[in-house]
């Protein structure tokens, strides 16, 4: 005879063999898991499933009691059941807002000791070496970007603070299957960033090993890798592009500083949080916290760079204080000169007439 547990093994089935999934999607699956124990339905959900769900319809029966209902309240009580008997596993059914839309997404995480061993599964050693040190250059990229390019991160293969036993042909490879497995995304411009499961799966890892670069949303609390930020001087204030747009159309102004903003995130007036802040050709040698900066990375950062992309300008107060630099500089050399030419004038002045020649 099917029991109400029922749904939720046919529920867990079904989200185990999809990773990361919308909301919407992952509520019409408790409905149809509701209507396979009530006998409602009569074909599987997938057919990899379609043994265990034979064996619950065999034995379903319509006045079997499973709560349901379309509300948010019964979705909550819901998933918090699920949580409950995935406990004693250290998994937890988890959700994230898609830093774009802000539509909600859930996926079956990994709460063991080990951040990581949710990708262990798929890939061995040094793969996951490989991956962790693409997350340590995307975590420290310069200018808030979040991102690294195709050509850093084959470079870390060989440049890496790790030897990574991996040809750049190897890595290249690997670099697809992160992408494909939905471990990472890559824009068109081949720039590669954190994907919604990463930050769903790694956030523990994330914000301990990278606490001071780790940043959140101002709205919504979230971790914010993609979105814009308030471009007054030493404010704090950075939000996902939907939590802008919803907030915008209640006020004016940033939240913190009371600057007035543009009505678009993409206009004139703020600045970029992910791969729009950094140009084409301009990552560098990420910095870690125990290295000091090299200035051969200073001389890249200010090389110019050819791109169409927005990118983010420095903030006033550098712009300043390059310009108050320089200005120093000239006024240096000035004084060195003038410095010189009294030096000359009372060398000149001081020496003793020379002596006429009797011949």
């Amino acid at each position: 005879m099917a029991q109400a547990s029922d749904v939720q093994r046919l529920f867990l089935q079904a989200i185990l063999s999809r990773g990361v999934l919308s909301e919407s999607l992952a509520q019409v699956l408790w409905k149809k898991c509701v209507e396979a124990v009530k006998g409602v339905i009569s074909l599987p959900l997938n057919p990899a499933h379609f043994h265990q769900l034979l064996r619950v319809q065999t034995a379903a029966d319509e006045n079997i009691e499973v709560p349901y209902s379309n509300t948010e309240e019964a979705w909550d009580e819901f998933i918090q059941g699920v949580n409950t008997s995935l406990n004693d596993l250290d998994f937890e059914f988890k959700s994230i807002q898609d830093e774009f839309d802000g539509k909600r997404l859930f996926a079956m995480v990994n709460r063991k000791d080990d951040e990581l061993a949710q990708v262990a599964t798929d890939y061995n050693a040094i793969e996951i070496m490989y991956f962790k040190a693409i997350v340590e250059q995307i975590m420290l990229a310069r200018n808030e970007s979040f991102s690294v390019s195709s050509l850093a991160a084959l470079r870390e293969v060989s440049a890496g603070k790790e030897k990574i036993n991996l040809t750049k042909a190897q890595a290249d490879i690997l670099l697809d299957s992160f992408v494909a497995n939905g471990w990472l995304l890559r824009s068109k411009r081949g720039r590669y960033s954190l994907s919604s499961r990463s930050l769903l799966e790694l956030l523990p890892y994330i914000k301990s090993t990278y606490p001071e670069e780790t940043i959140e949303c101002t709205i919504c609390h979230e971790i914010i890798t993609k979105g814009i930020a308030c471009e007054r001087d030493n404010c704090k204030t950075r939000m996902h592009y939907h939590c802008f747009t919803t907030y915008r159309k209640r006020k004016s102004t940033c939240p913190a500083c009371s600057l007035d903003w543009p009505q678009k995130a993409t206009d004139d007036g703020l600045l970029p949080v992910g791969e729009l802040a950094i140009r084409d050709g301009d990552d560098g040698r990420r910095q870690t916290r125990d290295s000091p900066d090299s200035d051969d990375d200073e001389e890249m950062e200010d090389e110019p760079s050819h791109t169409q992309t927005k990118s983010r300008p420095p903030r006033r107060s550098q712009t300043r204080k390059k310009a108050n630099s320089k200005k120093m500089h000239d006024d240096s050399e000035e004084e060195a000169e003038d410095k010189n030419e009294t030096d000359e004038e009372e060398t000149e002045d001081t020496s003793p007439p020379r002596r006429r020649s009797n011949r």
